[in-house]
């Protein structure tokens, strides 16, 4: 290979080394969250509630969610939370997350308008809400990671 031919060939193999970085980045932004485990994987558009304000309001008076779409409610670190389904119109599944971005806890299908505390347990840094079911249909269950920014880089699985 001449001098000429190696450095073309150097040139594509930088840029496509730059363009998968690219990729892999935009895959994970705040505007989306991506699950696996050993079911598979999943992608989800999210609204983040990370302020008391946005935790409070959550889903409520919604009258539907896009199939692929959920709220990721995050904390500033790790507590015990819990939720209730007052003012919400619509079953969730709540993910329960530890800090490192892996489902704890799965409670399927809350009720509209309950007022029952669903409690997520210790330790919990975020909640992802879907919609009700959904985490059934698809076996997400505890062990499963999440990717988000919002979980840096110790997460289970990091963001690029």
């Amino acid at each position: 290979m001449g001098k000429r031919s190696f450095l073309h060939f150097a040139g594509l193999i930088a840029a496509l080394v730059l363009a998968m970085a690219g990729a892999a980045r935009a895959q994970c932004d705040g505007t989306r969250v991506d699950l696996r485990g050993d079911w598979g994987s999943a992608r989800f558009t999210v609204e983040i509630a990370d302020s008391e304000e946005t935790r409070a309001r959550g889903l409520m008076h919604r009258e539907t969610l896009p199939a692929w779409a959920g709220m990721l409610f995050v904390y500033d670190h790790p507590q015990r939370v819990a939720f209730w389904m007052k003012d919400t119109l619509i079953p969730l599944d709540m993910l329960f997350l530890d800090p490192e971005g892996r489902v704890l806890k799965v409670h399927q299908n809350a009720r509209p308008l309950d007022r029952t505390p669903i409690d997520g347990g210790e330790g919990v840094q975020a909640v992802l809400e879907i919609n009700g079911g959904l985490a059934d249909r698809l076996g997400i269950g505890p062990g499963s990671e999440l990717r988000h920014p919002a979980f840096g880089p110790d997460a289970a699985w990091p963001c690029p």
